[in-house]
């Protein structure tokens, strides 16, 4: 994963070195051969050290691995070689993001997001708790990890193609692979899974200006004041600042999962549908791949870098992830030692902070050392960016259970990769740490199971939503809810489990989880089509594609239904009307309604919110379906512009918005209406983050493709409307969709948004995008006959003898 504040600067710098010094050395053509001959091999034979036995590797058509080996080891080892065939430079920028040294290879020329990238991930430790993490790990698991990097570092070492382009144009060799490389994968997901920290810096500053009550209305399902008495430790925090000094990984985060009991599927045994929604990109962050040793089988989907499945099923036992968005963390303000600033203070008197300092190498510059220091909290927010982020004489600490020196994440998820039955995935998830997830998982004997595994903090006082002084104690979290009782189900009278990243718990739950929940709509939606009957295989698949809005078709009637009475919209404004009269809610690409809504609901938002927001308004800016259907219901006085003399209704709002967007929307598609396609904005971000950028040639690194949902759909499209260039481009949705058939899970399916390959001119650079984009599922079984007769290819690894060269 390239963390998204890196994507678009490196892009430029790819591009320059791309236009400065590839094209006009090689020409087009030169350059063309020269990324054909990267492709690596996929079949032959290699002698590779670190193997103890021969190992086969099967390609499929889709160029998918069947990793067949004597032993687990050899297995991870192969899973290794393949992952840096395919995606190295993935790899490489995943790690080098998360440890802190992405500046020593790009340096501040082109600016410095690398920089600052740095300094926050060094500040919060984030791969020194991966190396901790690795001491946690069994022995049984540390195999797996150390078998996994002699793979990687196997193929670096013996490979007969060039690195990929992206080394290639950064004169950048990668470094030997290590274990810590890929449980540091697991830290960057908890913290970008685990967003907390900004959302409680965006209610400080919003209850700075705003009443609870305006609260209310931007957040119609949730209460989020905060108590007065935290006014005073407020005051003074540098709110912006604050916010600046935390890594942007990007923290969208939904995802969809249902499951249903025997009772309900058609097949007799539980089926589970999963798909996990992250950003897009090309390649795609999943890999599909599959292993079989004498004990031990498992597919389904792993991140390149990463040794274990994260999700997938092992013959036995079927598991899916949404996030719970529970609030796991919390933003102390620390008060300094009025007499050594080297002290801070605590509940028992004054304490000295953990201090080390941190070089941050720079290229074509000098080294720059940073000072780090953590508090009985957790790290503190030092970076430049947030010097004076917290009031004088004080500095903000950051808690977090997924920074904790002691994370068996890794342990649980070897474990759950492991299970033989339900029973066996509860006792792996009790190690899980962060972040929070809501894990569904199922066995072939029928046992189906819900169960949302982490350490979440219990507060002596306060509930997480703002940021609150460390010094008295009284919000210190004083322990972490008992695993039993974390919400958890077996087996629900219901037949079905349900989570599409809504609520998990009622009002009557005993622990706060969480201040707010995501919108319900395709929850509700879920259960809608699950209905009564029983299910089979295929339909929960088409599921997974349903595109209608349940929150469009709510609320279009009250945008609706006050122009009816305006006499002077003009002609294309009425044709919009009487398009969206007849319009069902389902955001199909092909259609003009969902485009002419969305831009719609775009510019009401603007116009109702912008004027009382003020400078907040770019954070909060998105499509607020449940917030506007309050203004148009209970709460029309947000519609009066207050940068305005005159007083303006919500029938003034309506008819404005509607004719901005219509005028946009001329704008970039023309007059003629019956032309005008949701698909054309909407469109799969599928490009490469940094290739995509080069000139002249940067097409055809770009799989976009017009796809159909929305931001409240099953088949989740989301956009990101503040984008002025992009408003609705589909920068974020379901990259992985899974359905497991425990009566037979050699027939569950599986489709990612790319191919396979990391490598732009591989015939599986992007030879799954439209099957992806059409709900088409691909197996993952067969023994090596199936496979070969269906034109596998096959690569076979072997021992380098004792005293040979590879």
């Amino acid at each position: 994963m390239i963390p998204h504040a890196v994507r678009k600067p490196l892009a430029i710098l790819v591009a320059v070195l791309a236009l400065v010094i590839v094209v006009p050395v090689l020409g087009a053509g030169g350059f063309l051969l020269w990324l054909r001959q990267q492709t690596p091999a996929y079949e032959g034979a290699a002698t590779v050290p670190g193997i103890e036995g021969p190992v086969e590797i099967l390609r499929d058509r889709n160029a998918i691995p069947h990793i067949f080996a004597a032993t687990e080891r050899d297995a991870y080892f192969a899973l290794g070689y393949v992952h840096a065939q395919d995606r190295l430079w993935q790899m490489e920028t995943m790690r080098r993001g998360a440890a802190g040294r992405l500046a020593e290879l790009v340096g501040t020329r082109f600016g410095d997001w690398a920089l600052r990238l740095d300094r926050s991930m060094r500040t919060l430790g984030v791969y020194r708790r991966a190396e901790e993490a690795y001491e946690e790990l069994s022995p049984e698991a540390r195999t797996a990890f150390d078998a996994y990097a002699a793979g990687v570092n196997a193929w670096m070492e013996t490979r007969r193609e060039a690195l990929p382009i992206e080394f290639q144009l950064l004169r950048h060799t990668p470094e030997p692979w290590r274990p810590a490389d890929s449980l540091v994968w697991g830290k960057l997901m908890a913290l970008q899974l685990s967003g907390d920290s900004r959302d409680e810096l965006f209610r400080a500053s919003a209850l700075k200006s705003l009443t609870p009550e305006q609260m209310r209305d931007l957040f119609p399902d949730s209460d989020p004041t905060a108590p007065v008495t935290l006014a005073a430790a407020l005051d003074g925090m540098d709110l912006q600042g604050a916010l600046a000094a935390l890594p942007d990984l990007g923290f969208d985060t939904a995802s969809n999962e249902w499951a249903l009991t025997g009772a309900r599927s058609a097949t007799g045994k539980p089926i589970i549908a999963n798909d996990p929604h992250l950003g897009l990109e090309a390649p795609v962050l999943w890999y599909l791949a599959r292993i079989v040793t004498p004990g031990h089988r498992i597919a389904g989907a792993t991140i390149p870098g990463v040794p274990l499945h994260i999700l997938g099923h092992n013959g036995r036992v079927a598991w899916g992830f949404t996030t719970t968005h529970s609030d796991t963390q919390d933003l102390f303000i620390e008060k300094l030692d009025p007499q050594d600033p080297d002290r801070y203070l605590t509940p028992d008197g004054s304490m000295a902070f953990e201090a080390r300092r941190e070089t941050i190498r720079v290229a074509g510059q000098p080294d720059e050392t940073l000072t780090v220091r953590e508090t009985r909290h957790g790290p503190v927010l030092t970076t430049p960016e947030a010097a004076d982020a917290a009031p004088e004489g004080h500095v903000l600490a950051l808690a977090f259970p997924g920074l904790s020196a002691a994370d068996t994440t890794g342990e649980a998820l070897y474990r759950l990769n492991h299970a033989a039955d339900a029973a066996a995935v509860r006792e792996a998830l009790f190690l899980h740490v962060a972040p929070q997830q809501n894990v569904v998982y199922a066995d072939t004997e029928g046992t189906l199971g819900f169960l949302s595994p982490a350490l979440v903090p219990v507060r002596r006082g306060g509930d997480g939503r703002v940021p609150v002084p460390g010094w008295t104690g009284e919000y210190d979290w004083i322990g972490y809810i008992p695993f039993d009782a974390l919400p958890q189900a077996v087996d629900p009278p219901s037949g079905q489990f349900v989570n599409a990243n809504n609520a998990v718990v009622g009002p009557g739950y005993p622990y706060a989880l969480a201040t707010e929940w995501p919108d319900p709509a395709r929850a509700e939606r879920i259960v809608q089509m699950l209905g009564d009957g029983p299910h089979t295989v295929e339909e929960v698949a088409a599921q997974q594609m349903d595109e209608l809005s349940l929150p469009a078709r709510d609320l279009l009637p009250l945008m609706l239904e006050p122009l009816r009475s305006v006499p002077d919209l003009n002609g294309q404004a009425r044709a919009a009307l009487d398009r969206l009269a007849g319009w069902d809610g389902r955001m199909d690409r092909d259609r003009a309604e969902p485009l002419i809504f969305s831009w719609w609901e775009r510019e009401l938002v603007r116009s109702v919110f912008a004027d009382e927001l003020g400078p907040l308004f770019q954070s909060y800016w998105d499509l607020r379906p449940r917030a506007l259907h309050r203004v148009l219901t209970q709460a029309p006085h947000w519609c009066d512009d207050r940068t305005t003399p005159a007083r303006e209704d919500c029938t003034v709002m309506l008819a404005g918005s509607l004719k901005s967007a219509l005028e946009e929307i001329e704008r970039r598609h023309g007059a003629d209406m019956s032309g005008w396609r949701w698909g054309a904005e909407h469109k799969a971000a599928l490009n490469h983050r940094l290739l995509g950028q080069v000139p002249l040639l940067g097409s055809m690194f770009d799989l976009s493709i017009p796809t159909g949902g929305g931001a409240f759909t099953v088949n989740r499209g989301t956009t990101r409307v503040r984008d002025p260039q992009a408003p609705f481009s589909h920068v974020h949705g379901p990259g992985l969709r899974a359905v497991y058939d425990l009566a037979d899970l050699g027939n569950s399916r599986f489709s990612i948004a790319t191919g396979q390959s990391g490598n732009p001119l591989s015939p599986h650079w992007g030879d799954l995008v439209q099957s992806w984009r059409d709900g088409v599922g691909l197996g993952l079984a067969g023994d090596r006959g199936t496979l070969a007769r269906d034109g596998a290819t096959l690569l076979t690894l072997s021992p380098t003898r004792p005293g040979s060269s590879p």
